[in-house]
Order: C-alpha cells, then structure tokens, then sequence
C-alpha cells in the first residue's frame, strides 16, 4: 500500500496546517489518473468495434488521455503546483466534454460529462470557481444547444440546466460548511497544539514540549558540529514574593519576567518555563562568548524592570543566570542542563543577581 501512494502521489510531505491541501492533492492525483484510465478505455473499446466513436472525438480522447496523464506527472511529488494543475485539468476536462457533446451525438447522455465535472470543481478550485464553471455550463448548453448536430428537445434541455443549476447549488453550500468547518477543526488543533506546548501562565514553552525543541535541535547541531549553548535563570527571591505579596502578584512577575527573557533574545533562541520561578533557554549556533553576554543582557532587563503591584507601588525583581556551553560530541540536554543548573547555583552562593559560567567563576 506505501508503494502504491508513492506512486501515486511522489515524495510528497503536508504540514499539519495542511489538511486540506493535502485532500485536494491527493484527490487531483487520482482524478487525473482515472480519467485517463476511463477515457483509454473507451478508446480501447471504440478500435474494438464495439462501440464506434466519431474519429475526431477519438482523437479528442487520446489527448485528453495523454493530457491527464502529463498533467499528473507535473503535479506528482509538487504540491506547489496544485493550483495551476488544477486549472490546466480544468479547462482539458471542459474541452473534452465539448468535443463528445458536438461529436457523439447518438449518444443521448454525453453532457453528464459536465455534470460530473461540477463536483470536482468546487472540491479542488473553490466555491467561486464552481459558481463560474456552473454558471457557464448552464448558459454554454442553453446558447449553443441549437448548433449541435443532435440538438437536445426543449424538455430535455431544462432538465439538463436545471440539474447543472441544482448540483451547482448543491455542491457551493456543500463546500461552504464543509470548508468552515474544517477551518474551524484547523483553527481549534491549533489552539490544543498551542495549549499542549505552552506554558499558560507565561506563553513559553512548557517544560515538556521545550525539552523536545532541545533534543531536536542538539540532534540537528551534532550533525552539522554547531555550537549551542543553554542559560539556566532563577528568580531571586521569589518565594518571598509569593509570601509577601500572594500568589497573584507571583504570577504577574513570572509573566513579566518571561516577557523580558523573549525579548532580550534572537528569534531563533528557544525558551521554557521548566519550574515554578525557574527558566531555561537554549542558543543554537552560541558560543561561550556570546552565551555569556546574553544572558548578562537577560540579567539586566530583568533587574531594570518594575512591576506595578499597586497604584503608585511597584517591584524590583532580579535573577541569578547559569551559563553552559556545549563541549562533547554527544553531549544530551539532560547533561548541559544539569551543568547550567550547577553555574545557576554559583551565581546564587555569589550574591545572586549575576551571571555564572558554568566553571563557577562569577561574572
């Protein structure tokens, strides 16, 4: 089975934002590919004898064949090219069921083809395609109905542009609540994914979920020999808080304070909220330098904060920083932590409010 979809729909990956991409892709793929299998048959069955089809309309199969079938390697393995591919498939599906229209007259059914192709039209280009598809089909069989070599009866006309109008209807109200729904699933996994990594309080990640970021990108670091490099940050003094003031006030701190973290950062720095007043955050491509100096620049910010706790009173609040820096080829995050855990303590049995390295020497 694995084999059969790689070869149906190449080496392909979605992201998990992209759910419906991935049905319209994979949807176009076996469309295409059972259109051309469909219409070669046919083909097959007309050179029989079986059932003879006009030769120009033959030769209209055997494109519209060959089309699919191009069309669908094109897409195959490219998602960035669905909407282009659609439209392409598109415009050969309506040419072809123009060419059996006008070509096979005996056969009474042939515009179904276009009834068909409704449905597809509004799964795969949208409701504001599939009103213009539908509408066109109607005015196209009402206008020309009269050219055709075989022309349909007035009677059977209406009921063909009342059916095209109906299945449009039918199909545009379809894919309007199933389109909302599913955004309102994708906006709704969103929120769980984003609760389920983030730590409620300060918007951080959550230990969890930070621990995981970590493994990843040490994996991605050892593979390509990058530096990293990861800060353990306490609050000083922080219990007292929560005695003095209540846990309220605690709270308001723990969020200012990993505001500044976030914003004393790069955006490729990594943060999380690993215990109660306790921080972790990780530096890809850092070394003991630059390690050093953003964790000095996190102290200051911290120190120069003041947090309004009461009209006309506020909070000075600082914290003590330890600072690793990775050393060995397999080095986990489990070990790096634990030393920029020790480098914290450090700078707390040195007076707090400092950054330690994680050689215990004070900034």
């Amino acid at each position: 089975m694995d084999t059969l979809r790689q070869l149906v729909f190449g080496d392909v990956a979605f992201e998990t934002s992209e759910e419906h991409l991935e049905f319209q892709y994979k949807f176009l793929c076996v469309v295409m590919l059972a259109s051309a299998a469909i219409t070669g048959l046919l083909v097959f069955v007309s050179a029989s004898g079986s059932n003879p089809i006009d030769p120009e309309h033959v030769r209209s199969m055997n494109i519209f064949t060959a089309g699919s079938i191009l069309f669908w390697l094109a897409l195959r393995g490219r998602k960035a090219w669905f909407l282009p591919v659609a439209w392409g498939f598109q415009v050969l599906c309506v040419l072809e069921y123009v060419s059996a229209l006008y070509y096979v007259s005996v056969d009474e059914l042939r515009a179904i083809w276009f009834m068909t192709n409704i449905p597809g039209v509004y799964l795969l280009l949208g409701q504001r395609a599939g009103f213009v598809v539908t509408l066109g089909t109607a005015l196209g069989l009402s206008v020309f109905n009269a050219d055709l070599p075989s022309p349909y009866s007035p009677n059977a006309l209406a009921t063909l542009v009342s059916g095209v109008i109906f299945l449009g209807f039918f199909f545009h109200f379809y894919a309007d609540r199933s389109i909302s729904y599913f955004v309102r699933m994708r906006d709704s996994n969103k929120q769980l994914y984003y609760m389920a990594m983030h730590d409620q309080l300060t918007e951080v990640f959550n230990a969890r979920a930070y621990y995981q970021v970590c493994d990843c990108f040490i994996a991605q670091s050892q593979r390509s020999s990058a530096a990293y490099a990861v800060l353990f940050i306490d609050l000083d003094h922080f219990k007292s808080i929560n005695d003095t003031h209540g846990h309220a006030v605690g709270d308001v701190v723990l969020r200012k304070a990993a505001e500044c973290i976030r914003k004393s950062l790069r955006a490729s720095d990594i943060v999380g909220r690993v215990g109660g007043e306790e921080f972790s955050v990780f530096l890809p491509n850092a070394n003991a330098d630059g390690a050093f100096q953003a964790a000095e620049n996190i102290r200051k910010a911290i120190e120069a904060l003041s947090i309004e706790i009461a009209p006309e009173r506020s909070l000075k609040i600082t914290a003590s920083i330890g600072v690793a820096v990775h050393q060995q080829p397999d080095q986990t995050m489990q070990e790096i932590q634990s030393k920029a855990d020790l480098a914290m303590y450090s700078a707390k049995k040195s007076g707090r409010n400092r950054v330690s390295s994680f050689s215990g020497a004070p900034a």
